[in-house]
């Protein structure tokens, strides 16, 4: 009878969870019929979820630190065959559960950090792409579902890290931190070209590498690495403007150990951009480190810069030093114009602007390729590569779209760059955001040439530290203390170290 009654009480006790249990059942096969596999296993991380949104309330800063790996590193573990569910929807659902998270426990002096300028750009480009869901330029009427698809990583992406930014590096401790850690990534990143390069790719990587990657990863002999990207594009393009990042913050970091550490992260960023055989790539280092050079206001920092730049180029332009290196021969073709791939590019542009004249909206958003049925006026527009983020945004909004679009671009690096300019005064905060903005001039210009703005790590990285740059005046007072307090134990070790060795000195 007691093992009767135990039973109905284990049972009473746990039916709230078996509902839960069979309902959650019944949705996963529902999702199965209706979506296949990959809506099951959406629902099938229900329960996940719940455990990463009780993670998010209990330490909100291991989720965003945990969302700022997956930003990097989400594309290998995808190729990997990890990732058993859409990237976009995973990603997404995180940055939403961060935002809640953040609006419901913080203080609401965190969250009137949010009112600048860079949030009202941001929201015109969305309220645009927003409008954009109207547009049925190829006669196809209107489809929610596959405008969001766009819209999602064309602008609202954008919108969730300015928040996410914002809301989660709110001391100098975690500022310190979200440089440092963007470095080890970088850092591996290029070690782990290295080990490509070196050792060759594993068993996913050349899988990917002899179905798909050849085409465009095999160029004239010369093999292009990715290291833990999508592409070598969109590695190259990112170690190019990471590249003019770190160097900045190395060039104006007060401390000694910051110092090295982002100056050789800079350096093999730019090692790696050179091993990704990614000829934008310089171009938009050359962007970056030009604008630098017009920030840093200071002629010790720009002389010795410009000579080195001018030196560079010209070594790479006007002669054949290490043409024997298949990377920097690669390289060496970004400056030629009669280069056969650069044509085929503007043969697609030209064909595009045939299409596009009677489509100064675009084709609408989300139609990408596949979604225009043949003999539509507009299926060859929509299957044509646009080879650049800029042409993209162009083909999907019209050149209404691709105005708003660059008028947009250059209001937030020219608001960025006044910051830098103007209203800092701490050298290591200057630093930062001179370092930002190159790096953000750089990636627009990358992605002028190649589709690599919005992917991931991209997108995250150089919108949501833009952000950034429009809060550090808040920061500088009591950064300034935080940067002392560091300088103070770093002198302390100095003289603690030169003490032993004086009386080791002494002893011999």
């Amino acid at each position: 009878m007691s093992r009767i009654l135990g039973s109905g009480i284990a049972l009473k006790d746990n039916g709230g969870r078996v509902v839960v249990l069979f309902l959650l059942y019944l949705l996963a096969l529902w999702s199965l019929y209706t979506m296949g596999i990959a809506g099951m296993a959406l629902v099938c991380c229900i329960p996940l979820l719940a455990l990463v949104v009780i993670l998010a309330i209990k330490k909100p800063m291991w989720v965003f630190w945990f969302t700022f790996f997956m930003n990097y590193f989400i594309m290998y573990f995808n190729r990997m065959g990890i990732v058993k569910v859409p990237i976009s929807a995973l990603m997404e659902v995180l940055y939403i559960i961060l935002i809640i998270i953040a609006l419901i426990t913080q203080e609401r002096t965190q969250y009137r950090k949010l009112y600048t300028y860079l949030l009202l750009f941001l929201l015109l480009w969305c309220l645009f792409v927003t409008l954009e869901m109207f547009n049925d330029t190829c006669n196809l009427g209107f489809n929610i579902e596959r405008w969001y698809m766009g819209a999602r990583l064309l602008a609202f992406q954008m919108l969730y890290f300015y928040v996410m930014m914002i809301l989660y590096i709110n001391d100098s401790e975690k500022l310190d931190k979200y440089f440092k850690v963007w470095a080890y990534f970088s850092i591996f990143a290029a070690i782990y070209c290295w080990k490509q390069k070196t050792y060759g790719f594993t068993n996913f990587e050349q899988a990917w590498f002899d179905s798909i990657g050849k085409r465009t990863h095999f160029v004239s002999g010369i093999t292009r690495y990715w290291s833990i990207f999508n592409d070598a594009a969109t590695f190259g393009c990112n170690m190019a403007a990471s590249a003019a990042l770190f160097l900045s913050l190395g060039v104006f970091s007060k401390l000694r150990n910051r110092k090295i550490l982002y100056l050789a992260t800079g350096a093999l960023c730019v090692w790696a951009f050179f091993a990704s055989g990614t000829r934008t790539a310089i171009v938009a280092f050359a962007a970056g480190v030009a604008l630098f050079i017009l920030l840093s206001k200071n002629a010790k920092i720009a002389i010795p810069v410009i000579l080195l730049a001018l030196a560079f180029f010209f070594i790479l332009v006007f002669t054949n030093i290490g043409q024997g290196n298949n990377q920097i021969r690669r390289m060496r073709s970004a400056f030629n114009k009669e280069d056969a791939s650069m044509g085929v590019r503007e043969y697609n542009k030209m064909q595009l602007k045939k299409y596009l004249r009677d489509a100064p909206w675009g084709l609408g958003v989300g139609m990408d390729y596949g979604s225009v049925p043949p003999f539509n006026k507009y299926v060859v527009a929509s299957q044509v590569p646009p080879d650049s983020e800029y042409v993209y945004i162009w083909v999907h909004t019209g050149k209404v779209g691709i105005t708003v679009f660059v008028i947009i671009q250059l209001l937030i690096l020219i608001c960025g760059s006044w910051i830098a300019l103007f209203k800092l005064k701490n050298n290591t905060l200057r630093g930062m955001a001179i370092g930002i903005c190159a790096a953000f001039a750089a990636i627009q210009v990358a992605a002028y040439a190649n589709q690599i703005l919005m992917q991931y790590p991209n997108c995250f990285l150089f919108y949501g530290s833009m952000a950034l740059v429009y809060i550090l005046p808040t920061f500088e007072k009591k950064y300034e203390l935080y940067e002392d307090e560091l300088y103070q134990k770093y002198l302390i070790k100095k003289e603690e170290k030169a003490r032993k060795k004086r009386e080791s000195k002494v002893r011999h």
